[in-house]
């Protein structure tokens, strides 16, 4: 069923952007936005913290994400990692890692934020054997390259 929410033309030059998407061909790229769903978060909100479990893929529609690190001490105050503007993405190693979060993220005004989740991806993956070939050979040579 596809889903109506979700922007493929905007969509699709961001899928190309992460590298992890970067070599697949328009037909898959579809078919990872048909998995793909529209939220909405407050100025301020949480959208997960450092150590959580790595359970999603970020992109932001519209809005601002920082990424930061929580204080280390009482009286310390975060510090920035990035901020993540729209046509920006987050998260994208916890689709294939079971890393736990190097980062939080938070909203720093009202944003809608696309997101695919790990579960989906990976009935995804269960279903389409060309897109988990590629995207295994991506991380494969993504942790190769990071070995290095």
């Amino acid at each position: 069923m596809p889903n109506d929410t979700v922007d493929s033309t905007m969509l699709i030059p961001i899928l190309k952007k992460i590298p992890l998407f970067a070599n697949l061909d328009e037909n898959l790229h579809k078919e990872i936005i048909e998995h793909i769903v529209l939220m909405y978060y407050p100025s301020e909100y949480v959208v997960f913290n450092e150590k959580d479990d790595g359970d999603a893929l970020y992109i932001v529609k519209q809005g601002q994400i920082q990424i930061f690190h929580p204080p280390k001490e009482e009286g310390d105050l975060p510090t920035k990692v990035a901020d993540i503007n729209q046509g920006g993405f987050f998260g994208e190693m916890a689709l294939v890692s079971d890393e736990k979060r190097s980062a939080s993220a938070r909203t720093t005004m009202d944003s809608e934020v696309f997101i695919l989740s790990k579960e989906d991806f990976k009935k995804l993956l269960d279903t389409n054997t060309a897109l988990a070939e590629q995207i295994s050979a991506t991380v494969v040579s993504r942790i190769n390259e990071n070995a290095q």
